[in-house]
């Protein structure tokens, strides 16, 4: 039996700001529990829901110096669907009614704290993991801690470790002065080769020098973050671990998202029936969002945050030009105010065909998976993207920008040799993706059948966490054995 300890700052169903809390929350329950004890250790925050406080049981305590001062560090543990779950308490940093703060000085203290005792409360709670898997540069200093406490005595000798990247552009940045004086780690972390990026220490580049293994949420960004455009200026150090580097694509926790179970639709179906059920959704969505009932014309969805990073500036570009079509577009989710209100100004300028929810729910994100034709998302970088899973699951079709993990997971279609799943463009451009736009609209309201025999194609890929739980237990092997 192997130990695995997975060791994140958020993860569902106890704490929830963005795919990864998905990732650390459903991974675990795919691996083989014969073959290993996958455990969990997260951050107690104060703004987590008192249902899950209350599961929690007090399991013991000690002090820890970070930033030169005696710290609190409670451990509270719970079982959940049969994985054991570790939370490290202390108010002083946990508290607050947000996980992360806008203050990144603070982040990088909290964390840092965090980093350090994910390590300290192993001997006490009598695990010790053949690996620590770490997951975004809020445990980045894990890897390297790890190297320092090896120094310490045998305990920590010999435990492996893997660094996974979410997204390239969060890397726990401050100036390298603050940060030695927060960690306490000697002065010969913080050199250009190891901790330091230009001038400043960097929390991302510790844990991708020091772990034993690198991997991010799709191949195709795995290839893209060693060049100078998606790097982040880190595409040097990609280069130099690119042999330690893989890309494994995220899953997708498919009890969560399914058809033919989903008490939040309003008519469920499967890959055999969503000729005849589908509609049923469309006609509620249409009703409930104040949309022109017309199950005839086409329905594009969009949830997302609403940044520059999913593509919105392109939309932005096109949107009246778009909205002259025969379709109707239905957007939920909150960012930035630019993107929010021209939304809404279109949600006014074309009522009953543009719909504008600046709001984030769960139940409507459903809704939207299972009612609508089409599904864009233009995104200028995307390391991985659940969005697009959800919507080939759901038989919704994917309108992609050919980048990270979207160029991985959706299939062009291709009208001569009648294959694919969804349709892609490939570069960063307005026209380009409303010409894509246009091409599907065509094939949904000419080709009817050949649009069916998509979705039936979208409807039976498998991006269950089954196929990326089989990845990452080959990475484990090759570094801990049988």
């Amino acid at each position: 039996m192997k130990n695995i300890l997975f060791a994140s700052s958020e993860c569902v169903p106890f704490i929830k700001t963005g795919g990864l809390a998905d990732v650390v929350g459903s991974l675990p329950k795919y691996f083989d529990k014969k073959e290993y004890d996958v455990r969990v250790v997260l951050p107690k925050y104060t703004c987590m829901n008192q249902k899950w406080k209350d599961m929690l049981e007090y399991e013991s305590h000690f002090y820890m110096d970070i930033a030169g001062v005696d710290q609190y560090v409670g451990i509270l543990k719970c079982v959940y669907d049969k994985i054991t779950f570790y939370f490290i308490d202390n108010e002083f940093y946990f508290g607050g009614f947000a996980p992360y703060d806008g203050d990144p000085k603070w982040n990088i203290e909290k964390f840092a704290f965090f980093s350090k005792a994910v390590l300290s409360i192993l001997p006490v709670i009598g695990f010790r993991p053949d690996l620590i898997h770490c997951h975004d540069w809020q445990t980045g200093l894990i890897p390297v801690y790890l190297d320092n406490f090896r120094y310490l005595g045998e305990y920590y000798r010999g435990i492996k470790s893997v660094m996974t990247i979410h997204n390239l552009k969060f890397q726990g940045v401050w100036d390298t002065k603050t940060v030695r004086q927060i960690t306490g780690l000697p002065e010969y972390y913080f050199a250009p080769d190891k901790m330091e990026a230009y001038k400043d220490a960097n929390l991302l580049k510790g844990g991708i020098v020091y772990a034993d293994k690198v991997t991010t949420v799709s191949q195709t960004y795995a290839e893209e973050i060693k060049t100078p455009f998606y790097g982040e200026a880190l595409d040097g150090l990609m280069r130099a671990r690119a042999n330690d580097l893989c890309g494994i694509v995220n899953g997708l926790d498919y009890e969560e998202y399914c058809p033919f179970s989903d008490t939040r639709i309003a008519r469920k179906f499967t890959v055999e029936t969503f000729r005849k059920n589908k509609p049923f959704n469309k006609a509620a969505l249409q009703e409930e969002l104040g949309l022109e009932k017309d199950n005839k014309v086409m329905l594009i969805g969009m949830v997302s945050r609403l940044t520059d990073q999913k593509g919105f500036d392109l939309i932005d570009y096109v949107m009246d030009e778009l909205c002259q079509d025969a379709v109707q577009i239905v957007v939920l989710g909150t960012g930035d105010a630019k993107y929010e209100n021209m939304f809404r100004h279109f949600a006014w300028k074309y009522s009953g065909k543009v719909s504008a929810n600046i709001f984030y729910s769960e139940e409507l994100s459903h809704k939207i998976y299972a009612s609508c034709d089409a599904f864009l998302m233009p995104s200028l970088f995307e390391p991985c993207g659940l969005s697009q899973l959800m919507s080939l699951r759901y038989g919704t079709i994917p309108i992609v920008r050919e980048t990270g993990g979207l160029k991985d997971t959706v299939e062009p279609y291709n009208e001569f040799e009648k294959t694919g799943t969804g349709f892609s463009f490939s570069n960063y451009n307005a026209q380009e993706m409303l010409n894509t736009v246009r091409y599907a609209e065509r094939i949904y309201y000419d080709k009817k059948r050949d649009w069916n025999k998509i979705v039936e194609r979208a409807m039976n890929m498998d991006f269950s966490w089954k196929n990326s739980a089989r990845q990452y237990n080959d990475l484990y092997k090759s570094l801990i054995g049988e």
